[in-house]
């Protein structure tokens, strides 16, 4: 499943888990000042002198994060690191280092992994990171990837979900609803493969939503525009679970309303045809999907001069106070209650 009937098929067993560590770290370099010591030893070392560190973990297992039927294995190593990134990201912080641990059964092979990390590898070097560490152990569950990544920010400039007041505005980078339906194209080809699996899907028309889902970044032009911009966020979070949960993770720590505009919110056309498609309403990709990996924040007034015109950077709405609630005002000028029910992992 996992292998070119043309290449060498190496069993792990042959390695063994050190020897398979090793050969899977060799080609990672380290990128950042702050790692003193990293892969080798029996722990990582870290200088960040004088800022704090910040430190984030996911857990990713294959069949409920992930379904390797379509997703490649180097894609889903890029993958693993972007998510994680993510989260420090919306911090404000400067992620620095990871840390990756696998469970794996039997049917996986060296190279399988090679082409896992040498997607961990390529995303090390983009994002200018080091990969410091790490576990492997043997699963009966499929693959388990468990991935920690460490950065470090200011005292003064930490974002957190707190800190949104009355009037702020509600912005948002980039456009939503791309990675979910990217999502429900692979799941339907994969339905057709099921059934006919000589079938040649044509995907072209659907690369960048398809992209989204399987390659996502994250936006560490948008923490280095904020800093450019001189534009401090008084809360901030990255959009994994869709619009409207994270919306309401903000409001609720800040205890605060909200109103968001449904013809402000970022939707890519691609994302449009796919749902005429599918026959799913746009907003429903845009507030429920899940996985696009944007930050979400909440900018003051006085900042509006200098991100009105941005082209990374829309505001969607303005918080209000908290009898208001969290509210979604339609293209006819109808408030709807803001409810949650992005992607949950817990079912």
């Amino acid at each position: 499943m996992f292998d070119d009937k043309n290449k060498k098929v190496t069993s792990i067993k042959e390695l063994g888990e050190f020897k398979l560590i090793d050969h899977l770290t060799k080609n990672f370099e380290l990128n950042d000042p702050s790692t003193l010591i990293g892969v080798g030893d029996d722990a990582c070392v870290i200088d960040f002198k004088n800022s704090l560190s910040v430190i984030s973990t996911d857990l990713l297992i294959e069949n409920v994060h992930f379904d390797l039927t379509y997703v490649p294995l180097k894609h889903l190593g890029y993958k693993s690191v972007v998510v994680n990134l993510s989260d420090i990201y919306s911090m404000n912080a400067r992620p620095t280092q990871i840390t990756v641990s696998l469970g794996i059964s039997n049917r996986f092979s060296v190279e399988a992994l090679e082409e896992f990390y040498e997607g961990i590898r390529i995303a090390c070097k983009k994002y200018k990171i080091d990969l410091v560490g790490g576990d492997t152990s043997s699963s009966d569950k499929g693959m388990i990837i468990s991935l920690t990544a460490i950065g470090h920010v200011s005292k003064n400039k930490v974002t957190r979900r707190e800190g949104a007041c009355d009037n702020d505005l509600l912005v948002v980078s980039g456009d939503l609803g791309a990675a979910y339906s990217g999502l429900q194209i692979l799941e339907r080809e994969k339905a057709v493969f099921s059934v006919n699996p000589k079938s040649q899907p044509d995907l072209d028309s659907y690369s960048y939503c398809i992209g989204r889902q399987l390659k996502p970044e994250a936006r560490k032009d948008v923490f280095e525009l904020l800093d450019e911009l001189n534009i401090l966020p008084k809360s901030m979070i990255d959009i994994s679970d869709g619009l409207s949960s994270e919306i309401l993770h903000i409001c609720k720590s800040s205890k605060i309303g909200c109103n968001i505009f449904e013809d402000k919110i970022p939707i890519d056309p691609e994302v449009i045809k796919i749902c005429d498609e599918f026959k799913i309403n746009p907003l429903t990709a845009a507030l429920n999907g899940g996985e696009d990996y944007e930050l979400l924040m909440a900018i003051s007034q006085k900042e509006y001069e200098k991100i009105k015109s941005h082209p990374y950077l829309t505001v969607i709405g303005h918080f209000t106070d908290t009898k208001s609630g969290a509210k979604l005002i339609t293209s006819m000028n109808e408030e709807i209650d803001l409810n949650a029910q992005g992607w949950n992992s817990i079912s």
